[in-house]
């Protein structure tokens, strides 16, 4: 027997894996190709980044597929690669550092008149889903990047305080402390677009 007729089965057995891996891929990964731009598109404010940014994180998720655990949290791994990806080639493009203070804007600006009108353990999630436009995009996108991130991940995505600290890399308590922060900040910018438009009770400015 000649050692290429030996060799068949091997590639038939290795093309039979490729096969499996890019059907696994396909059905767990690619349904979340659009949730995965929708963030990178907030991370990076640019289209053509956010482009990028989701083709390099995919393409990082199919060359180590064979490290992610069936039946786990697929679209937490892949933002995770994502934002990974994000922190170490993007974020340094364009990062400079940023003060800023949230210690004037009250706690409850917003989202506690938001509750009174509808009780919900979650008024902002309320909020977002009322006036989620392109009003509410771009005073996003004007969140500094660490607040930004962390906030796109929780109110956009709806994960966890535990999955983001997991898919950014962060202590539980900073994630908690920043999206605090970022939401004092959203209230801030939202209040009077909030009124204008009837979403809360008040007066604009």
């Amino acid at each position: 027997m000649s050692v290429a007729v030996q060799t068949l089965p091997i590639m038939a057995e290795q093309a039979a894996e490729v096969s499996r891996k890019r059907s696994s891929f396909e059905a767990e990964a690619i349904p979340h190709l659009d949730a995965l731009r929708r963030t990178a598109l907030r991370m990076t404010k640019n289209e053509g980044d956010a482009d990028d940014l989701v083709q390099e994180a995919m393409v990082k998720a199919y060359r180590f597929w064979d490290k992610f655990e069936p039946g786990s949290n697929c679209r937490a791994w892949l933002f995770k690669i994502m934002t990974n990806i994000f922190i170490n080639n993007y974020r340094s493009k364009t990062r400079a550092p940023q003060s800023v203070s949230t210690d004037e804007i009250d706690d409850n600006f917003v989202y506690g008149q938001l509750a009174e009108m509808a009780p919900s353990e979650t008024p902002e999630t309320e909020l977002f889903a009322k006036i989620f436009d392109d009003d509410v995009k771009n005073a996003i996108e004007e969140l500094p990047e660490d607040f930004r991130t962390v906030v796109v991940l929780s109110f956009l995505e709806d994960f966890s305080y535990q999955e983001i600290a997991e898919i950014a890399g962060l202590q539980l308590g900073t994630v908690k402390s920043r999206l605090h922060r970022g939401r004092k900040l959203l209230q801030k910018q939202l209040f009077e677009y909030a009124v204008k438009n009837g979403y809360i009770k008040g007066t604009a400015h």
